[in-house]
């Protein structure tokens, strides 16, 4: 029996474990990134650790996140990152260089190798044959220690792409229509794996656009083979060396498998509030726009801006849009001036952003009240954009630039010839903002402002864990409603003090002040908590005010390793109709916790408030099992440390 691309990679990386689906594995990280949203809290448990240097093939820090500097906070985060980083031997992306995905995927990107990323759309570098995973800080930070990364085999699913994409018809449109298919939720434990025809025709750019999206399934990752596409990308940016060829064994054996005709295919949107709220754009009529957004990590490539400008070239702007667009990387906006489109796109009336997440982290742009925002990004969550009552919807670069000159979501099909953009034959290439780690790490001195306060670590299981439900919640509960991350508090990601005043604000104003005068609690959900963003904070900010578990019908990959990695017990309905048992207010206990742990998957949980006991699993692999007795990874590598 052969083996598909997935297995492959993970059989040339395993440490431990078996390779059937569900079972815990270990596997060797080649490289890492960080950005600076999530990288602080990373940087401060690498240090913990008391590693001297990292020793992955390579890391990079990222400065793409937190760029709107209104006080000192961001900065002194930006400068405390370079310098854990020089010290450290990490190399350090400067403000401005561009969005972590871009950069590393023009830049680092290796087919056949592993990155894991404190962001979740890290899958993005699967477009170029790379086994790309999102996760939470302190699991970067390990990996960056050298300890290997730990996670439950998942299952492959091939996504066979036969015909070929019809004219204005994108790689946004594919995804979009695979979570049409399969939800938000469709892809836990599940690594989508593109074959097939379809995917010749498919440039690298064009499918990093679609494994960014991947991680709005929910899936582990999503990865393309690596074939003459990927060779010639790779020649464009000077790195064909670094080239190998990558693709399934004809026996290969897939757990599931979908199959997509590119050629029926028609574009595509994302309806509030969710990116597997899609329906072909003809479907949805006389829709009058505010706002478009082109660009974040999803779509901001050279092909993508350089189609948008074609659209635009000698046109202008309907008059009632603002169109705001922020090139991916530095490479790609130097590219742009050069050639003369980014004239074109500010002749047009654009208005240009920097090279950084910016709108799709919630940083500026926030709409109008009540406003329609098209956007070209992978995320529409309630509230992201910065605006409550805004409309966000989430559509194709062509999409976009089409419905910016009408001020109507438009068809692009009703528009004419398509513009046609070539792959460059080579692209510029200028690494000057990207600073190497220094040769004497002892001539560095770390800077630490007066915002970066320390993270919580939470407490061994005690015997006892009691506390009330604080706050219950539905389905599809997101890492924006946990830890909201705008522009007025991106700035204190390195403060979760601060922070823990807006935890769960989203969802109920007043559960901070609950949380904190109960003196923590539990938090009751309903399906795939936790999904959306990568960032720990939404396990570090509750662990702060004291949340000893969470007891949910099902929860999202990264969250729940969060979850584990704070001591926070992630607890699931052994019987879903028990949901409905619970109430805010309820006051519940876990008698013998830990031994209950040691035991096995089931847990009893008594509600002292209804007289009723409620079980629930915890399934736990035996290292997870420790790190949650220990109250968290940071004490269980402690305790190793010391042993």
């Amino acid at each position: 029996m052969g083996y598909n691309i997935t297995q492959k990679i993970i059989k040339g990386h395993l440490v431990s474990g078996s390779m059937a689906p569900g079972s815990e594995i270990a596997i060797v990280i080649d490289q890492t990134l960080t950005q600076d949203s999530t990288g602080t809290m990373a940087y401060l448990q690498f240090e913990a650790m008391g590693v001297p240097r990292v020793k992955t093939k390579k890391s990079v820090a990222y400065i793409d996140h937190n760029t709107l500097q209104q006080g000192f906070e961001n900065a002194d985060d930006h400068k405390y990152i370079q310098t854990v980083a020089s010290k450290h031997g990490v190399y350090f992306s400067r403000p401005g260089n561009g969005i972590c995905h871009q950069v590393h995927l023009e830049r680092f990107g290796r087919p056949g190798w592993t990155l894991l990323g404190s962001d979740s759309h890290t899958p993005t570098a699967g477009g170029i044959g790379m086994l790309a995973i999102g996760a939470g800080g302190l699991d970067v930070a390990v990996a960056m220690a050298g300890g290997p990364y730990h996670l439950a085999m998942p299952k492959v699913c091939r996504v066979t792409l036969k015909g070929r994409l019809q004219p204005w018809v994108s790689a946004k449109d594919i995804i979009l229509k695979i979570l049409m298919m399969l939800s938000v939720k469709g892809g836990v434990g599940m690594v989508l794996e593109y074959a097939g025809p379809g995917v010749a025709y498919l440039t690298v750019p064009e499918r990093s656009t679609i494994t960014n999206m991947g991680a709005e399934l929910g899936a582990t990752t999503s990865i393309f083979p690596s074939d003459e596409q990927t060779r010639l990308f790779m020649r464009a940016q000077g790195r064909e060396d670094e080239w190998i060829p990558l693709e399934a064994d004809p026996d290969a054996i897939y757990d599931e498998e979908i199959e997509i005709d590119l050629s029926k295919l028609e574009p595509m949107i994302a309806r509030p509030h969710s990116p597997d709220n899609a329906v072909p754009v003809s479907e949805v009529k006389d829709l009058k726009v505010d706002q478009v957004a082109i660009g974040s990590c999803t779509n901001s490539s050279y092909l993508d801006l350089m189609k948008t400008a074609r659209i635009l070239k000698g046109k202008t702007v309907h008059p009632n849009v603002s169109l705001v667009i922020a090139p991916g990387s530095k490479q790609v906006y130097s590219m742009l001036a050069r050639n003369g489109a980014l004239a074109d796109l500010i002749d047009a009336g654009a208005r240009i952003l920097e090279s950084a997440c910016g709108p799709c982290i919630g940083m500026g742009q926030a709409p109008a009240t009540g406003a329609v925002s098209l956007r070209t990004f992978n995320r529409n969550f309630y509230g992201r954009s910065g605006t409550l009552s805004a409309h966000v919807y989430l559509v194709s670069p062509e999409v976009a630039a089409v419905s910016a000159l009408t001020g109507v979501l438009t068809d692009p099909r009703e528009f004419g010839e398509p513009p046609r953009i070539d792959l460059p034959e080579s692209f510029l290439i200028n690494d000057n903002g990207i600073i190497p780690p220094a040769e004497d790490p002892d001539s560095v001195e770390i800077v630490r402002g007066p915002n970066i306060k320390p993270f919580p670590v939470n407490d061994e299981l005690p015997r006892v864990v009691r506390g009330t439900v604080l706050l219950k919640m539905e389905d599809n509960i997101t890492t924006d409603h946990i830890m909201p991350s705008n522009a007025k508090l991106l700035p204190f990601r390195s403060n979760i003090p601060y922070l823990s005043d807006y935890c769960l604000t989203p969802v109920d104003s007043d559960f901070p002040k609950r949380a904190k005068d109960n003196g923590g609690g539990f938090l009751v959900a309903g399906h795939n908590y936790g999904q959306g963003s990568s960032r720990e904070h939404a396990a570090l900010v509750p662990l702060y005010l004291g949340i000893k578990g969470v007891i949910a019908k099902s929860f999202a990959r990264i969250h729940r390793s969060n979850l584990i990695n704070s001591g926070i017990l992630p607890l699931v309905f052994s019987d879903e109709a028990d949901y409905d048992k619970l109430s805010q207010g309820d006051d519940l206990v876990i008698e013998d916790a830990d031994s209950q742990v040691k035991a096995g998957d089931l847990i009893e949980i008594k509600d002292l408030t209804r007289g009723i006991t409620v079980k629930a699993l915890l399934r736990l692999s035996p290292r997870e099992r420790e790190i949650i007795l220990a109250g968290g990874l940071l004490n269980l590598t402690r305790k190793a440390a010391l042993e």
